[in-house]
């Protein structure tokens, strides 16, 4: 009976705290906490209020339900097609942030070298928002373990879709972005990728401003 009342209680204290991350306009940090409390009670079962709260109107529900998926998804190949697929589908911008935070715990979770497969993978998928999300979460790629020791794998995979990018403006400047960082540490071997591309391309003429920033 005790366990019951406590189910209602903590259930009435969720539905207070999903109303307060519905204001949430800017920022991570209160949908994190939220999630994460939500990921301490195992009497929950996080795969399906993933599920439901991915259904709901409001894109802040939608991050939360994201970043359960993220912290499920390195024990769970459920959880991580489902990024893959239903929220890289997502059309709001703050839901594919909080994607790329979801991937970068993947690989965290893994190991930088044991998730290369599920990064090439990532990488090669038609949908744009895939591809920003391993660019993007990935950042600053030489500041994570195995790139930092192995840069040339880190600007090889980036700069290996800077084809794809022109149909998509944010994966545009995550390429750009994410090589401008490289840069910063690491300029001559960025130098001598983009020494290689052809400048008459203006996909590519845009990434190259971006790097030099």
């Amino acid at each position: 009976m005790d366990r019951v009342i406590f189910n209602f209680q903590y259930l009435d204290l969720m539905n207070k705290f999903i109303d307060k991350i519905k204001n949430i306009e800017h920022g991570f940090k209160d949908i994190i906490v939220v999630g994460d409390s939500i990921l301490a009670d195992k009497s929950i079962d996080h795969m399906n209020l993933a599920k439901e709260y991915l259904t709901d109107d409001n894109c802040q529900v939608r991050m939360l339900a994201t970043h359960i998926l993220g912290q499920l998804s390195s024990g769970d190949p459920e959880a991580l097609k489902i990024l893959e697929t239903t929220v890289a589908a997502d059309n709001n911008w703050r839901v594919q942030e909080m994607l790329a935070k979801a991937f970068d715990y993947y690989c965290r979770s893994k190991g930088y070298q044991a998730s290369l497969p599920t990064i090439e993978k990532w990488l090669s998928d038609k949908n744009p928002n895939v591809r920003r999300a391993v660019v993007e979460g990935l950042r600053i790629w030489t500041g994570r373990t195995f790139f930092k020791d192995n840069p040339y794998i880190a600007i090889q995979l980036i700069a290996g879709i800077k084809s794809t990018a022109g149909e998509s403006e944010y994966l545009l400047r995550s390429i750009g972005n994410a090589l401008h960082d490289i840069r910063k540490t690491y300029p001559d071997l960025v130098a001598a990728e983009v020494a290689s591309w052809d400048m008459t391309d203006k996909n590519l003429l845009s990434i190259k401003k971006l790097i030099e920033k």
